[in-house]
């Protein structure tokens, strides 16, 4: 996920270090954008390996990939046999991306026919289970073609992963660069997350006082969407109840703590999540609202009513992990007052981590009822937050 404005930068998380990905680039125009894909996946830690077919070559030169990834792109196979070496059997690559894939490449993956140095690639992936993505980019009329549909369906029941495409101004479009390094992260991960579910409340509610404004909370939110793109990574199939839009993730839309209320109990009334994790800084008071707009310049009083507690229907729900979260100047006591109440897990922070891209925090247990300290950038606070909900499952479950 980007960074907020001004933040640019602050560390990454290099989930991928010590990771190989080749990415076979082809024929389509959005080939002009491998270079910053590159260098998205080389902040990440990965190393990564350039493969070109000849119709990509005419639209974006080999040394712009070579300089991008400091390896030498491979354009031709040569008796090195480059293919095996990086996607056969024991093979030095964690993932094949082909970003961008022409409606070409895609027939002939489909096909098992290989004619360029990507396709020859992509069949010895797949023969050797290696994680392979594909990244289709072309115009819509050649997506909707009833064989490209059928050629994706059946990398599908191949176990190949889609990112995108994003369909504007009648084209497919290549997916934009977070969505793709965000399913990659989750194919080379080892997805320990994989068939759990994880329900996220996020960010700041706005209870509206008149019809121009509102009563909100300095939080920004990205402490539970940084959460919630963890657990993605991680595989696990991920709700995230807020007031924004991030990629890969169910998003449900609220404002008001009485909508997020609503779309948590529409949830739980389909399933029990897994894991639920409370981080939103969600009002605990509502105002009256007044119609139209309070006239400025002169004294408004503003009757603030209390609003039931979210987290604690949750906390008595069978089969669900709820992670806690409580802010104050001294907010041990309550963290401890929420594990006795039925919380497994309480992250406590103070007022200075809110609205930030930094933050301190603490996470509280039944056996660490002091917390164990967790600080940086909110991506790696999510990073350890996952790492610590992790290792008390395998405690708790035996494994």
């Amino acid at each position: 996920m980007a960074c907020c404005a001004g933040c640019e930068s602050l560390v990454t998380v290099q989930t991928l270090a010590g990771k190989e990905i080749v990415i076979g680039v082809t024929g389509s125009i959005a080939a002009v954008e491998t270079v910053k894909l590159i260098h998205a996946f080389r902040r990440k830690g990965a190393q990564v390996q350039p493969v070109m077919s000849r119709a990509a070559q005419d639209i974006i030169q080999p040394d712009a990939l070579t300089y991008a990834s400091g390896r030498q792109t491979i354009t031709r196979l040569t008796g090195l046999v480059e293919h095996v070496t990086c996607c056969g059997d024991g093979g030095s690559a964690s993932l094949l991306l082909i970003a961008p894939c022409t409606a070409n490449t895609l027939g002939k993956i489909a096909c098992g026919i290989d004619d360029t140095p990507v396709t020859t690639f992509a069949t010895t992936a797949l023969g050797s289970g290696m994680p392979v993505i594909v990244v289709p980019a072309m115009h819509y009329s050649m997506f909707r073609h009833p064989a490209v549909s059928g050629n994706i369906r059946t990398l599908e029941s191949w176990g190949v992963g889609f990112a995108g495409p994003r369909v504007e101004e009648g084209k497919a479009k290549i997916a934009d660069i977070d969505e793709i390094i965000l399913r990659s992260e989750r194919a080379i991960l080892g997805r320990p997350l994989a068939g759990k579910t994880v329900l996220v409340t996020s960010g700041a509610c706005r209870e509206p006082i008149d019809d121009v404004r509102i009563l909100t909370t300095r939080s920004s939110g990205r402490m539970g969407q940084e959460i919630a793109l963890e657990a993605y990574r991680l595989g696990a199939a991920v709700t995230i109840i807020h007031n924004g839009t991030l990629p890969c993730v169910d998003n449900v839309f609220v404002e008001t703590a009485g909508e997020m209320k609503q779309a948590v109990d529409v949830y739980i009334k389909k399933d029990n999540p897994d894991l639920y994790i409370s981080a939103a800084a969600i009002s605990d008071f509502a105002p009256k609202r007044r119609e139209g707009k309070i006239k400025s310049g002169k004294l408004a009083t503003i009757d603030l009513f209390p609003l039931p507690k979210l987290i604690d229907p949750l906390m008595e729900t069978k089969g669900t992990r709820v992670v806690a979260f409580k802010i104050g100047r001294n907010p041990l006591p309550e963290a401890k007052a929420l594990l006795e109440r039925g919380a497994w897990m309480v992250i406590t922070n103070t007022p200075e981590s809110m609205g930030t891209a930094t933050g301190a925090y603490r996470v509280v247990t039944g056996s660490d009822k002091k917390g164990k300290p967790v600080s940086g950038t909110k991506e790696e606070i999510a990073d350890r937050i996952w790492q610590a909900i992790l290792s008390g499952i395998k405690r708790n479950d035996g494994v």
